[in-house]
């Protein structure tokens, strides 16, 4: 049997990055399969984006989160829904930094940080 060999920094990234947006997702409840199906495409990107721009290794988590959130809009509506703000309309918390390491979700208006990405807490209501 080979052994087996270690992940490189690149495949390390993207494994943790499609976790912590699945483990947000799963918190959110809305991790069916064709959620998860935008969390695979964004990860396919930026695999090609981190291979172009190696130093950009560390904002993969944060830019895979936008991705996803990006593509929920698109399909489904704003996600996930600030869970700090329980007057008003709803909101999407949104990724902080936008191109940076530790990504966190933040409620702009309420100016608060709400959780690092891989972190959202279950939906209550």
């Amino acid at each position: 049997m080979e052994p087996v060999s270690p992940l490189s920094p690149l495949e390390q990234a993207l494994h943790t990055a499609r976790a912590l947006v699945l483990a947000d997702l799963v918190a959110g409840e809305v991790a069916e399969a064709d959620v998860v199906s935008l969390v695979e495409e964004s990860v396919v990107q930026r695999r090609w984006w981190v291979e172009q721009w190696p130093d950009g290794v560390e904002y993969v988590a944060g830019l895979v989160a936008q991705d996803v959130q990006d593509a929920l809009l698109d399909k489904y509506g704003r996600w996930p829904l600030c869970p700090v703000c329980g007057a008003g309309d709803p909101h999407a918390l949104e990724v902080e930094p936008e191109l940076g390491p530790d990504p966190h979700w933040v409620c702009h208006k309420a100016g608060v940080k709400v959780a690092a990405v891989g972190s959202l807490g279950p939906v209550t209501s």
